[in-house]
């Protein structure tokens, strides 16, 4: 269902693209046109795929599936770096433009182009203005697409040439009847809390762009560090809490020899790593710039909060991957 959701905001984002490059027809490559039809088909054929096969154990011509399993789970990753690369590069020209003068813009533009006339590729009308803006807000959710695809893909990739004991199966019961009832009052937290970030999310975009008084861009930056700072504690004390139910398990850890899961368990580690060093360096940042204000500490909370919930997280997974099951 996450999938598909995000396959279809893909999708629209894929026909804004279209339309906006097909007013430039005349003055760009005929690849800027032809790669978003190609990658709207590859969105559409790959959850096709998902959505019919993900669910697949896979055991007949394990080498070609493997090999192509792989081949799609780099593809997403390479469509993943496309989209955070152009969404970079339009934050850049939106800078460029704020802070350099019409002409030299202008002359930067002619960069890549086949016109020597810049007035051809101008977006002035209204319905170049939507697609531009449309494509641009569009592109979260193609890069989610393109690492829930990824995710899923490698799931299927650990599960070829798997076999499961169907007599194996045991029913856990929770003992405590405190856990049934709040399993459904979770799930409905985690929307809410889902719901919210992304209206705070929304409200920040549109105040600190659109907003040039300075007071109403601090509003903004602190509703924004507070949301983050509430969600990321109670990430950190849930994380603790899983982490203490497990001393009182009484399975064992499994300590064998697993490569599917020494491989999840770098994948993890690997990926903790970017957000670890984007936090160490907004410390260094933080403690090293001048005048120190709320917004400053907030963000050195932040910061700091980063770390301990991804430390506790990593600490909460990678103990669940060891644990025998029931």
């Amino acid at each position: 269902g996450g999938l598909i959701l995000f396959a279809i905001f893909s999708l629209v984002m894929d026909v804004f693209k279209i339309g906006y490059y097909s007013s430039f027809y005349s003055c760009l490559s005929a690849i800027k046109i032809i790669y978003p039809i190609v990658q709207a088909i590859f969105v559409v054929v790959q959850t096709y795929f998902l959505w019919v096969s993900a669910k697949d154990c896979i055991h007949v011509h394990l080498n070609i599936t493997r090999c192509g399993l792989m081949l799609t789970l780099t593809t997403n990753l390479a469509v993943w770096m496309s989209a955070v690369t152009d969404e970079s590069v339009h934050k850049a020209h939106s800078k460029l433009k704020k802070n350099m003068t019409e002409e030299i813009f202008r002359w930067l533009l002619k960069v890549g182009m086949r016109s020597s006339s810049v007035e051809e590729c101008n977006c002035n009308s209204q319905i170049c203005q939507i697609f531009k803006n449309g494509y641009f807000w569009l592109y979260p959710f193609n890069i989610e697409y393109s690492l829930f695809a990824s995710a899923m893909v490698y799931v299927m990739w650990k599960n070829v040439g798997r076999f499961i004991d169907h007599h194996s199966h045991h029913i856990q019961r929770l003992k405590f009847r405190l856990f049934r009832r709040t399993f459904f009052v979770g799930i409905m937290l985690g929307l809410v809390i889902l719901v919210s970030g992304l209206g705070v999310l929304i409200l920040y975009e549109v105040q600190v762009n659109s907003s040039t008084e300075s007071s109403k861009k601090s509003q903004a930056l602190t509703m924004y560090y507070i949301f983050n700072i509430v969600c990321l504690s109670l990430m950190s004390l849930v994380c603790i809490g899983g982490s203490v139910i497990y001393r009182f398990d009484k399975r064992d850890m499994d300590r064998h020899k697993n490569p599917t899961r020494t491989l999840d368990v770098a994948l993890l580690m690997g990926a903790a790593l970017g957000q670890y060093a984007i936090s160490y360096y907004s410390i260094v940042a933080i403690v090293a710039s001048t005048p120190r204000d709320t917004i400053s500490a907030l963000n050195l909370t932040y910061a700091l909060l980063m770390i301990a919930q991804h430390t506790f997280q990593n600490v909460f997974i990678i103990e669940g991957l060891h644990r025998q099951p029931p």
